[in-house]
């Protein structure tokens, strides 16, 4: 019998059993086509592969990620994903949507085709994440429809205003959950649901959302599986607490591992969803187990059928490991052709301008002057007492304090504080919006850092010690078309230019990821610290994570849902 490629006597992974067999594989026309003992004396091949007793598994599958968190295109994505194992992936390009509305949905969509993994979408329900910001594009009820009915679309992406959807039937939000449990009932609902427990979170899968992808505690997790809610395990859930409830009971099918967030430095370095997977068999998880949550269970969530599993018809992602522990990859097939052979280069090739014009110009900035970060007041006395905002290391949430400082001349003096300022300016040319705050704890304690990388809204985000070095690096960033500048003493110490969209590097994966790790160390040099300083900055923005966070429109208590007061 005829087949394309024949690989003999690996250790293949078999999904339905969560076991390993000393077995062959035929693969016909990119799909699997015989799992079992007959070889040479059965099938002819094109190529047959010798796999000398190495472990065969599925092809990793991540179905919970935003390619624009490493600020990468798609096409430099694939190719830091492939030598890690990971062949399929459903990301939701929510900040690219931010920035250009469903323009930008499309031209990901449009940039990922014809790579060697496999991006299937989710559609951004979220953008504007809150009514409290402005952002450059929005996603509608009538975007979501053209959407479903032109594109190859898996989920509909995270609901992240959990706060309108329990407490106002008429928003956007809910309006969009109505459309879609209307028009579309079996499109699987994706959620951001932090914390949330009994009537909250019950209230949330009422509305149709079918999963949650954030910090797990075993309290929230046996509520979640209780109520039929799929987990989505993320590198920071991965306590021992949380992992031995995975461990020791029976939920093997109510989870999967998920990324999430990784940015450039740790991708080139370290890897991605095979990370998490070596972590789980470290912290006790068996690699049967470990393995089927990176690869069936994802693929079943989003019912992605022909994939996920080594058996006849399902299309031939797979991968040639020598170690299971350390992961060790020694190749990987797509479709049934190789992809990525840890004995040969593997090099990416630059590709400049994958988007169109428009797209490198969204920062509608004049150059900032040094006044405009001075805070001025709306009374004259010689003291005021204020709202800051305290970062913690180990978390993207943040804290509210009260602070006095002293006033002069109707200014607030908050340079000699132990705070630094932060300050956001609208860069879409819509309202010209700037917003002010102190903010203190874990950040940096000299010089400053300007980005228009802040989640979600993505504008012009500035935090600093010195009004000079804060307008030098603001200045850097509007001049690039966006980025991120980290500047002490009048000196720039390092820049990520993003010029697509202000978010986006089309440099390949080892440029970009040598630009991270500067800025990393130059944050930590001027005092922020924290495990990731840069998810921690552009989070600072993000109006649905608590509890205090700053937009165009000013400082947000996320947990009330409403713009707050700096002065008290």
């Amino acid at each position: 019998m005829q087949v394309d490629t024949l690989v003999l006597n690996g250790m293949v992974f078999n999904s339905y059993f969560k076991e390993f067999r000393n077995e062959n594989i035929a693969i016909k026309d990119g799909k699997f086509f015989y799992v079992g003992q007959k070889g040479l004396d059965f099938f002819q091949a094109d190529e047959v592969v010798s796999a000398d007793e190495k472990y065969i598994i599925p092809g990793l599958i991540d179905i919970h990620l935003h390619i624009e968190s490493t600020m990468v295109t798609p096409a430099t994505f694939s190719h830091g994903l492939i030598k890690n194992g990971v062949t399929t992936i459903v990301p939701e390009p929510h900040e690219m949507a931010n920035v250009f509305g469903i323009s930008g949905v499309k031209e990901m969509i449009k940039a990922s085709k014809n790579q060697a993994v496999d991006m299937f979408y989710g559609i951004p329900s979220s953008v504007p994440a809150t009514t409290m910001e402005t952002t450059g594009g929005a996603i509608e009820i009538e975007d979501i429809e053209e959407l479903m009915q032109t594109e190859s679309i898996k989920c509909l992406g995270e609901i992240m205003n959990y706060y309108d959807v329990l407490t106002k039937p008429s928003s956007k939000t809910n309006q969009i959950l109505s459309y879609i449990r209307e028009h579309y009932p079996q499109l699987i609902i994706e959620g951001h649901v932090p914390k949330l427990l009994d009537t909250e979170l019950q209230g949330l899968a009422y509305a149709g959302v079918g999963s949650d992808h954030t910090h797990q505690t075993v309290e929230g997790m046996k509520e979640r599986i209780a109520i039929g809610m799929f987990l989505e395990i993320q590198e920071k859930s991965m306590t021992s607490e949380v992992m031995n409830y995975l461990i020791e009971n029976p939920v093997k099918e109510h989870f999967c591992f998920v990324t999430d967030d990784v940015m450039a430095d740790y991708l080139e370095q370290n890897g991605h969803l095979n990370v998490l997977l070596k972590k789980a068999i470290s912290m006790g998880m068996s690699k049967e187990d470990a393995i089927y949550a990176c690869t069936y269970t994802p693929a079943m969530h989003m019912r992605m059928y022909d994939r996920g599993v080594i058996a006849p018809s399902k299309i031939a992602d797979f991968l040639l490991v020598d170690n299971l522990a350390e992961f060790t990859l020694n190749a990987v097939y797509k479709n049934g052709k190789k992809v990525f052979d840890s004995q040969l280069p593997y090099v990416q090739n630059a590709t400049l301008k994958q988007f169109p014009a428009s797209f490198y110009e969204s920062v509608k900035l004049s150059p900032l002057q040094e006044d405009d970060f001075d805070i001025k007041l709306e009374s004259n006395q010689d003291s005021v007492t204020v709202r800051t905002i305290e970062v913690q290391n180990g978390s993207t949430f943040t804290k509210e304090k009260q602070a006095t400082l002293p006033a002069i001349d109707g200014k607030l003096a908050w340079s000699e504080s132990p705070y630094s300022l932060i300050k956001t300016f609208e860069r879409y040319g819509k309202n010209d919006n700037r917003a002010h705050g102190l903010i203190g704890g874990d950040i940096l304690k000299r010089g400053a850092v300007a980005t228009t990388y802040s989640h979600d809204n993505h504008n012009l985000l500035v935090v600093g010690k010195d009004k000079k070095d804060m307008q030098l690096a603001a200045n850097e960033v509007i001049k690039n078309q966006g980025g991120i500048c980290c500047v002490h003493n009048g000196e720039i110490l390092s820049m990520v230019p993003l010029p697509v969209g202000g978010i986006l590097s089309e440099e390949p994966l080892e440029v970009i990821s040598s630009q991270v790790e500067k800025l990393t160390i130059s944050l930590k040099s001027l005092g922020y610290e924290h495990y990731n300083v840069i998810m921690s900055l552009s989070t600072l923005s993000l109006p649905v994570s608590p509890a205090l966070k700053i937009t165009d429109f000013g400082l947000i208590a996320v947990n009330e849902g409403k713009v707050v007061s700096f002065e008290l």
